[in-house]
Protein backbone atom coordinates (compact mmCIF):
# COMPACT_ATOMS: atom_id res chain seq x y z
CA UNK A 1 0.00 0.00 0.00
CA UNK A 2 1.33 3.80 -0.62
CA UNK A 3 2.09 5.32 2.48
CA UNK A 4 -1.21 8.42 2.05
CA UNK A 5 -0.96 10.35 5.26
CA UNK A 6 -4.47 12.35 5.62
CA UNK A 7 -4.11 15.53 8.06
CA UNK A 8 -7.60 16.90 9.11
CA UNK A 9 -8.02 20.69 9.27
CA UNK A 10 -11.30 22.21 12.01
CA UNK A 11 -12.02 25.75 12.14
CA UNK A 12 -9.70 26.62 14.68
CA UNK A 13 -6.51 24.43 14.23
CA UNK A 14 -3.49 25.33 15.41
CA UNK A 15 -1.94 27.17 12.00
CA UNK A 16 1.72 26.01 12.82
CA UNK A 17 1.43 22.68 13.67
CA UNK A 18 -0.26 21.98 10.47
CA UNK A 19 2.35 24.11 7.89
CA UNK A 20 4.89 22.56 9.49
CA UNK A 21 3.64 18.91 9.41
CA UNK A 22 2.88 19.12 6.11
CA UNK A 23 5.69 20.58 4.72
CA UNK A 24 8.21 18.33 6.52
CA UNK A 25 6.18 15.49 5.06
CA UNK A 26 6.19 16.31 1.77
CA UNK A 27 9.77 16.80 1.78
CA UNK A 28 10.14 13.27 2.67
CA UNK A 29 8.38 12.80 -0.05
CA UNK A 30 5.74 10.99 1.76
CA UNK A 31 1.89 11.63 0.00
CA UNK A 32 -0.04 13.95 2.24
CA UNK A 33 -3.38 15.39 1.80
CA UNK A 34 -4.89 18.07 3.86
CA UNK A 35 -8.75 17.17 4.80
CA UNK A 36 -11.21 19.66 5.87
CA UNK A 37 -13.90 18.81 8.31
CA UNK A 38 -15.78 22.24 7.84
CA UNK A 39 -17.35 21.40 4.67
CA UNK A 40 -15.72 24.00 2.79
CA UNK A 41 -12.08 23.66 1.19
CA UNK A 42 -10.78 26.69 3.21
CA UNK A 43 -10.44 26.20 6.71
CA UNK A 44 -9.43 29.29 9.49
CA UNK A 45 -7.33 28.53 12.09
CA UNK A 46 -7.11 29.85 15.36
CA UNK A 47 -4.87 32.28 14.69
CA UNK A 48 -7.26 33.61 11.41
CA UNK A 49 -4.63 32.22 9.36
CA UNK A 50 -7.12 30.83 6.34
CA UNK A 51 -5.82 27.44 4.47
CA UNK A 52 -7.24 26.17 1.18
CA UNK A 53 -7.34 22.36 2.07
CA UNK A 54 -7.16 19.14 -0.71
CA UNK A 55 -9.95 18.56 -0.03
CA UNK A 56 -12.96 17.42 1.96
CA UNK A 57 -13.49 14.91 4.31
CA UNK A 58 -16.17 13.19 2.08
CA UNK A 59 -13.40 12.84 -0.56
CA UNK A 60 -11.27 11.53 1.15
CA UNK A 61 -9.63 7.64 0.45
CA UNK A 62 -9.34 5.99 4.79
CA UNK A 63 -9.36 2.88 2.78
CA UNK A 64 -5.75 3.76 1.19
CA UNK A 65 -4.92 5.72 3.74
CA UNK A 66 -1.48 4.79 6.40
CA UNK A 67 -1.95 7.77 8.99
CA UNK A 68 -4.49 9.86 10.18
CA UNK A 69 -3.03 13.06 11.61
CA UNK A 70 -4.83 15.79 13.94
CA UNK A 71 -3.11 19.03 14.36
CA UNK A 72 -4.25 20.92 18.34
CA UNK A 73 -5.43 24.24 18.57
CA UNK A 74 -8.46 24.99 19.85
CA UNK A 75 -11.61 25.46 19.17
CA UNK A 76 -10.05 23.27 16.28
CA UNK A 77 -9.22 19.75 18.54
CA UNK A 78 -12.77 20.13 20.35
CA UNK A 79 -14.35 20.73 16.22
CA UNK A 80 -12.65 17.71 15.31
CA UNK A 81 -14.20 15.72 18.22
CA UNK A 82 -17.08 16.66 17.23
CA UNK A 83 -17.55 15.10 13.89
CA UNK A 84 -18.66 11.60 14.08
CA UNK A 85 -17.21 10.62 10.90
CA UNK A 86 -13.83 11.48 11.53
CA UNK A 87 -13.87 10.00 14.80
CA UNK A 88 -15.45 7.14 13.02
CA UNK A 89 -11.88 6.27 10.99
CA UNK A 90 -10.38 7.40 14.16
CA UNK A 91 -12.01 3.70 15.94
CA UNK A 92 -11.16 1.73 12.18
CA UNK A 93 -7.88 3.13 12.14
CA UNK A 94 -7.07 2.23 15.74
CA UNK A 95 -8.62 -1.20 15.25
CA UNK A 96 -6.76 -1.92 11.98
CA UNK A 97 -3.71 -0.63 14.34
CA UNK A 98 -3.10 1.81 11.59
CA UNK A 99 -0.99 4.80 12.83
CA UNK A 100 -3.06 7.51 14.43
CA UNK A 101 -0.90 10.46 15.17
CA UNK A 102 -1.86 13.91 17.35
CA UNK A 103 -0.42 17.13 18.76
CA UNK A 104 -0.80 19.69 21.34
CA UNK A 105 -4.53 19.46 22.49
CA UNK A 106 -5.51 16.60 19.75
CA UNK A 107 -4.32 13.85 21.86
CA UNK A 108 -7.07 15.14 23.68
CA UNK A 109 -9.10 13.31 21.15
CA UNK A 110 -7.44 10.05 21.46
CA UNK A 111 -8.27 10.18 25.60
CA UNK A 112 -11.84 10.14 24.76
CA UNK A 113 -11.79 7.64 22.32
CA UNK A 114 -9.82 5.43 24.53
CA UNK A 115 -7.26 4.75 22.55
CA UNK A 116 -4.49 5.82 25.52
CA UNK A 117 -5.58 3.42 27.83
CA UNK A 118 -2.32 1.79 29.31
CA UNK A 119 -0.37 4.04 26.86
CA UNK A 120 2.43 6.72 26.88
CA UNK A 121 1.73 9.92 25.67
CA UNK A 122 2.60 13.34 25.97
CA UNK A 123 0.22 16.70 24.98
CA UNK A 124 -0.15 20.30 25.51
CA UNK A 125 0.38 21.17 28.87
CA UNK A 126 -3.32 21.59 30.85
CA UNK A 127 -4.64 18.88 28.71
CA UNK A 128 -2.82 16.04 30.80
CA UNK A 129 -6.43 14.85 32.46
CA UNK A 130 -7.94 14.28 29.41
CA UNK A 131 -5.35 11.67 28.15
CA UNK A 132 -7.52 8.90 29.76
CA UNK A 133 -5.76 6.06 31.31
CA UNK A 134 -1.97 7.48 29.97
CA UNK A 135 0.89 7.42 31.57
CA UNK A 136 1.40 10.84 30.52
CA UNK A 137 5.10 12.03 30.22
CA UNK A 138 7.02 15.69 29.48
CA UNK A 139 8.55 14.78 26.01
CA UNK A 140 8.37 16.36 22.94
CA UNK A 141 6.93 13.27 21.10
CA UNK A 142 5.82 10.06 22.28
CA UNK A 143 5.09 6.79 20.20
CA UNK A 144 3.48 3.79 21.35
CA UNK A 145 3.04 1.27 18.84
CA UNK A 146 0.70 2.55 16.33
CA UNK A 147 -0.05 6.08 18.50
CA UNK A 148 2.20 9.18 18.08
CA UNK A 149 1.32 12.16 20.32
CA UNK A 150 3.23 15.66 20.45
CA UNK A 151 3.17 18.09 22.70
CA UNK A 152 3.04 21.81 20.59
CA UNK A 153 4.14 24.08 18.33
CA UNK A 154 7.64 24.21 19.78
CA UNK A 155 7.96 20.28 19.01
CA UNK A 156 6.32 20.24 15.79
CA UNK A 157 9.85 20.09 13.86
CA UNK A 158 10.95 16.93 16.32
CA UNK A 159 6.72 15.27 15.90
CA UNK A 160 6.84 15.96 11.97
CA UNK A 161 10.53 13.89 11.83
CA UNK A 162 9.52 11.40 13.91
CA UNK A 163 6.86 10.53 11.74
CA UNK A 164 9.38 10.47 8.99
CA UNK A 165 11.52 8.03 11.07
CA UNK A 166 8.78 5.77 11.52
CA UNK A 167 7.43 5.52 7.77
CA UNK A 168 10.12 6.11 5.64
CA UNK A 169 13.61 5.12 8.33
CA UNK A 170 16.63 6.94 10.04
CA UNK A 171 18.49 8.05 7.58
CA UNK A 172 15.60 10.50 5.66
CA UNK A 173 14.68 11.59 8.95
CA UNK A 174 18.72 12.40 9.68
CA UNK A 175 18.78 13.93 6.10
CA UNK A 176 16.22 16.79 6.69
CA UNK A 177 17.00 17.70 10.36
CA UNK A 178 20.27 18.29 8.91
CA UNK A 179 18.56 20.26 5.75
CA UNK A 180 16.03 22.12 7.97
CA UNK A 181 19.07 22.56 10.49
CA UNK A 182 17.77 21.53 13.66
CA UNK A 183 20.18 20.62 16.23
Amino acid sequence: MKTSILIHLATGFEETEAVTIIDVLRRANLDVSTVSVTGSLAVTGAHNITIEADQLYDEADYNMATMIILPGGMPGTSNLLNHTGLTGQLKRFYEEKRFIAAICAAPMILGSLGFLKNRKAVCYPGFESKLTGATVLNAPFMVDENIVTGRGVGTALAFSLEIVRLLKGEQLASELRTALVIP
